[in-house]
């Protein structure tokens, strides 16, 4: 339940400057999944792209940032285990598909740079939906 209330804090809070085309600045927060659950609790990153527009419904661009993982510390009676936290430098290919104005569905596909030692890195990948508010006036 914790994780769940954390998720859906991360997703509200999380800033992105960005339009359909153009420069695409944005923080983001969140929760590991997969391999990372047992080493690290929460995540930030920060990464800057640019988008193009192929016409009006799909958009290609690309982007770079930075990923800090924030490691567990475990205590077992008198024990305490402090792991590494984990940081990534991300490069990847982005694509979003606007089925409307306002609404688009799309994903960040590339690699992740492990900077720690141990850290090799990986395939990255970031599933994305958006949903342009209009300026209220």
């Amino acid at each position: 339940m914790k994780k769940i209330v954390l998720l859906i804090v991360c997703i509200i809070s999380v800033a992105n400057l960005s339009a359909q085309e153009g420069l695409k600045i944005g923080i983001q927060g969140g929760i590991p999944i997969d391999d990372f659950t047992d080493k690290v609790s929460l995540m930030v990153a920060a990464d800057i792209g640019h988008m193009w527009a192929l016409g009006e419904v799909v958009d290609l661009g690309v982007t770079a940032g930075y990923i800090h993982g924030f490691a567990e510390k475990y205590h077992t009676g008198t024990i305490t285990n402090d792991l590494p936290d984990i940081q990534f430098l991300k490069a990847a290919a982005s694509v979003r598909v606007w089925t409307s104005n306002s609404f688009s569905f799309g994903a960040d596909l590339g690699q992740g740079f492990g900077l720690n030692d141990g850290n090799d890195g990986g395939f990255y990948y970031r599933p994305q939906i958006g949903y342009l508010m209009a300026e209220s006036t």
